[in-house]
């Protein structure tokens, strides 16, 4: 009955990857650290544009229920505007992402092949596509495409990493074994890659919510977090634009912490070590 609480406190746990007792002290320290920080900051600097931390505090709660005087909606129709686009952008980049980035990692010649589209469209900005995206593909999709782009490369990468780094003596104790192709990506190769898979996932899903509301403030219909910001600074209620901020924050958080939790259930599940 208490193991979960033991292993939350013990060494096993931080090798699990919760946190202990002093990481949460530690963490909730360096909170109070940042809001007084924030505090003083608006007393030293004293202008409009920075609003107290309390400010938003009391602009957060509001924002549920009050109405966007621009889009006429609360912040509830931005959120599900916003996690709509979010995780078809998302879904999409990890449908396209995973089984692409386990071929190219397992064979030599469609990695060689694809190694140049690749780094041709890797380092361009997903935002540098908004405008065509909004244009061709409407105030819908063009986010969706926008985040597509910003969550498929971290999640690509990462899997091919994860694939190419499988430890030889695996594939060689699997094939002496008798396992077939199909066993060893089922059993061998896909599991290895899951910490890698995980890690381009954690990475994919900060760039994604970063280039949602980068995109929804170039243009979005039907609300958005991002639109939600872009009209609280046009009309210069600085705390609601702080408070939008903060809810892009936590949203960041909430998704990471899933992603983090289904790595470790899947790399127990799968018999992946896990550190």
């Amino acid at each position: 009955m208490f193991e979960g609480v033991k292993d939350f406190f013990s060494g096993r746990g931080r090798r699990l990857g919760k946190l202990s007792f002093t990481d949460v002290l530690i963490s909730i320290l360096g909170l109070i650290a940042f809001v007084i920080i924030w505090h003083l900051s608006v007393i030293i600097l004293n202008t409009p544009y920075l609003p107290y931390p309390v400010e938003v505090l009391d602009a957060f709660f509001r924002s549920f229920s009050e109405i966007d005087p621009i889009t006429g909606v609360t912040m509830w129709k931005n959120l599900e505007a916003s996690l709509n686009r979010f995780l078809v952008g998302f879904l999409l980049a990890a449908i396209v992402a995973i089984p692409i980035g386990l071929g190219l990692g397992w064979s030599k010649i469609a990695e060689t092949a694809a190694k140049p589209i690749i780094e041709i469209f890797r380092p361009i900005p997903p935002l540098a596509w908004a405008p065509f995206f909004f244009i061709v593909f409407g105030a819908f999709l063009g986010p969706v495409l926008v985040i597509f782009l910003g969550v498929l490369f971290p999640i690509l990468s990462n899997v091919i990493f994860g694939v190419k780094s499988v430890d030889p003596n695996l594939l060689d104790a699997a094939k002496t074994l008798g396992a077939k192709q199909t066993d060893l990506f089922l059993k061998v190769i896909f599991p290895y890659t899951v910490p890698f898979l995980m890690a381009g996932v954690t990475i994919g899903l900060g760039i994604g919510w970063m280039c949602i509301v980068a995109a929804e403030m170039i243009g979005a219909e039907g609300g958005g977090v991002g639109l939600f910001i872009q009209n609280m600074n046009a009309i210069g209620r600085y705390p609601e634009m702080f408070a939008g901020m903060a809810v892009v924050a936590i949203l960041g958080i909430i998704t990471v912490g899933g992603a983090r939790y289904i790595e470790i259930r899947l790399s127990k599940w799968m018999g992946v070590s896990h550190k």
